[in-house]
């Protein structure tokens, strides 16, 4: 669609609310508290301002520079690095999204048992990939056939999810305010980050947790204002944000302490200990918490099990994968390519028991595998955006993250911080040497050499043809 027959549509309130959705997550809040306590509070803030604001302008200027294309990654790193670089970026969205998935299953199964009993009903890793398969499928039928209620029911969760922070933080400062000792003291001591290799490993969640930025920044086109509006309401949006995570992280160890939290319960844990401490019902607190948890959680895997492989499938050139793979059912839904995703993340589910003793080891690992692929696709928006401020900065776009060198300078910066976390987050400390290499390095170089070999076989056939087509008279 053309920018001349678009009309702007989406309001400052609205844009506002979409980042919120897009980004914010109190689980992200317990994740960051069990590994690095409340240090997380100072580096959230941090990577609010040296990263997401930052690598929201970065999008930005390439979705001005790609007006007609709705500001697909495909198209942003093509129009710096060309076809082979925007194909392995747009592909490693996809890839990232299976590694995903192997974090957020568990944590649905652990939401449920709180939702539906009150409490969290304890499973052994292989019990917890067996349901999460279980549950996979389900959400891979269901996903790939329509799920018309998933915007409102993720809409409304969002919502509530937002009002349980904003309590929890009014409730919680109400606490120490009335004089409560916190389980985990809150003192400067307490929050300044120990600066260690396995702190850079762990603090690649901390991005994770800011990232979100490349799906709202598609949407400069649409707000009234255009680029200034978006500007200004990405900033003040990653401000908020930002302030939210830091002030959450500060109260997380308030009623429960930190050596108690859980990966796949620990946000129901934070509001079960608030409510002990009010005299409320604990497990209508659980439950509550519960259900909203679980809802947003369930909304969240039925939408990102069929998107990520509708979006990457229908962006990158038709020939690269087979008729087939990338047929569009009835639903809008490649329902083919999204039973082969399911087939991909079993085993990747399985792996990681192999080494856990535990669900608590098992989360551990791979919530670590997931922030560590998260990081490449941002990584090669940020080299296709150093190329472009490098050799490409004449070509003609509406808006400019300031002047060439700030650009270069500030993209610089994040592609060494992402690297140097990339490498602390793919070899962490006192992991099992064995999951490291087959499941950490092993998932990267297969599915990274896969896609490379996969675009290789693309050239040779266009290059056939274009022989076929000159020597045929």
């Amino acid at each position: 669609m053309s920018l001349s027959k678009r009309k702007s549509t989406i309001g400052k309130f609205a844009l506002l609310s979409m980042t919120f959705a897009a980004v914010f997550s109190f689980n992200n809040i317990i994740m960051n508290n069990i590994e690095i306590g409340i240090s997380a509070a100072p580096m959230f803030f941090i990577a609010t301002i040296f990263y997401f604001i930052p690598f929201c302008l970065i999008v930005a200027e390439f979705v001005s520079l790609n007006k007609t294309s709705e500001a697909g990654v495909y198209a942003w790193v093509k129009s710096s690095l060309g076809g082979r670089w925007a194909f392995m970026s747009a592909y490693t969205y996809w890839f990232v999204n299976l590694f995903f998935f192997t974090s957020l299953l568990p944590k649905v199964i652990a939401y449920a048992s709180y939702a539906f009993l009150g409490y969290e009903y304890m499973f052994t890793p292989l019990t917890t990939a067996f349901f999460s398969t279980i549950l996979f499928a389900l959400a891979t039928y269901i996903s790939t056939n329509g799920a018309k209620l998933l915007g409102p029911i993720i809409s409304l969760t969002s919502s509530l999810m937002l009002l349980l922070t904003l309590s929890y933080i009014v409730l919680a400062g109400g606490a120490l305010w009335g004089g409560i000792q916190p389980a985990n003291p809150i003192t400067i001591e307490a929050m300044t980050p120990t600066f260690n290799w396995t702190f850079l490993g762990i603090i690649t969640w901390i991005f994770m947790a800011a990232g979100g930025a490349e799906s709202v920044a598609v949407y400069v086109n649409d707000i009234k204002g255009g680029h200034k509006s978006f500007v200004k309401v990405i900033i003040v949006a990653g401000i908020f944000i930002g302030v939210l995570y830091s002030v959450g992280s500060l109260l997380a160890n308030v009623f429960v302490s930190r050596e108690a939290l859980k990966f796949t319960g620990g946000s129901v844990q934070v509001f079960e200990g608030l409510a002990k401490h009010y005299g409320w019902s604990v497990i209508f607190m659980n439950r509550f918490v519960g259900i909203v948890s679980f809802t947003a959680m369930l909304g969240s895997l039925l939408m990102w099990t069929a998107t990520p492989v509708k979006i990457f499938f229908a962006e990158i050139p038709k020939g690269i994968f087979g008729e087939k793979t990338v047929k569009l059912n009835k639903h809008g839904v490649p329902a083919r390519a999204a039973w082969i995703q399911f087939l991909i993340v079993i085993p990747l589910m399985f792996i990681p028991t192999l080494g856990s003793d535990t669900v608590q080891e098992l989360m551990s690992t791979i919530i670590n595998m997931t922030a560590a692929a998260s990081m490449l696709p941002p990584l090669f928006i940020m080299i296709a955006y150093l190329n472009l401020r490098l050799k490409l900065d004449h070509l003609p776009r509406d808006f400019r993250m300031g002047s060439r060198w700030m650009g270069i300078c500030t993209v610089s910066l994040l592609i060494v911080i992402f690297t140097i976390g990339f490498f602390a987050s793919t070899f962490p400390t006192g992991a099992n040497i064995l999951t490291i290499i087959f499941y950490n390095v092993g998932g990267i170089v297969l599915f990274l050499g896969y896609a490379w070999w996969k675009y290789s076989q693309y050239e040779k056939k266009l290059k056939l043809q274009q022989v076929t087509e000159v020597l045929t008279p």
